[in-house]
């Protein structure tokens, strides 16, 4: 698979937040919360993709599908050393909804 088919640094994307849910203990009952860098899906408009922690050198992304999503929080932004901010949220994804969570890994002999 070529380098360019992963996903693409996006400077920005935005997210439509959701309402409000009135009784967060339903929220909790019914979705899960995802902490990430969101970021638009390289080819397919009904998914997102949310990097766990964009400035690790060991980093993941999950993708969602926009419509198991019901609610986006605001978190605290993350600047680096060069000032350079990456916007955070907080999703909320419906319990058993199919997800994928992709963790890069180098190729190696695992025996030696």
């Amino acid at each position: 698979m070529a380098m360019s088919d992963f996903p693409q640094e996006i400077k920005k994307f935005e997210l439509q937040h959701y309402e409000r849910p009135k009784n967060v203990r339903e929220l909790r009952k019914d979705y899960i919360p995802f902490t990430g860098s969101p970021q638009k899906h390289p080819y397919d408009q009904e998914k997102v993709l949310l990097v766990v922690d964009p400035y690790s050198s060991n980093t993941s992304y999950y993708e969602f599908r926009t419509d198991d999503i019901a609610f986006v929080e605001d978190q605290v932004n993350i600047v680096d050393s060069e000032g350079e901010t990456i916007h955070m949220v907080r999703v909320w994804v419906k319990k058993r909804a199919i997800a994928i969570r992709s963790t890069p890994f180098l190729v190696e002999d695992t025996w030696r």
